[in-house]
């Protein structure tokens, strides 16, 4: 599953699968408990696919990340996302050396590493680029 239905909701813990669009908003499962959610167009929602972390010379995308992660811990878990601030900054210079610690926070990472730990619990751990229908190639 891409990241793409994938989202992260303001004022709910966890993170959320789309399922389908409703008039007034959508439903979304949490990956947590199972539970379903109807959710207004007036939350505030983000999709993972669309999350990026600042450097010092650009800005990463969130899958990119999750990659290094998964890449680093061998496919297992991450730290707990409950650790203290300096692990933390410790374990994502290892993972980003180069984040911009201006505009990275320790509440960022800890929601990139409790969301990577999320994702690899339920097995969704091909962080790779969603692959573009592309009929160009096969028309030739």
């Amino acid at each position: 599953m891409s990241l793409d239905k994938i989202l992260a909701i303001s004022g709910k813990p966890g993170l959320y699968e789309l399922k389908t669009q409703t008039r007034s908003g959508f439903l979304a499962e949490s990956l947590l408990d199972g539970k379903r959610l109807s959710v207004s167009i007036r939350h505030n929602v983000s999709v993972l696919s669309e999350i990026a972390i600042y450097t010092f010379t650009e800005e990463v995308p969130l899958r990119e990340i999750f990659k290094k992660i998964h890449e680093k811990e061998n496919g297992e878990q991450a730290i707990s996302h409950k650790e203290s601030k300096n692990k933390l900054e410790t374990y994502f210079s290892e993972v980003l050396p180069d984040y911009d610690e201006d505009r990275v926070y320790a509440s960022d990472m800890k929601k990139v590493i409790q969301w990577y730990n999320i994702l690899q619990a339920k097995g969704m751990t091909d962080f790779s680029e969603p692959e573009e229908n592309n009929n160009s190639e096969e028309e030739e």
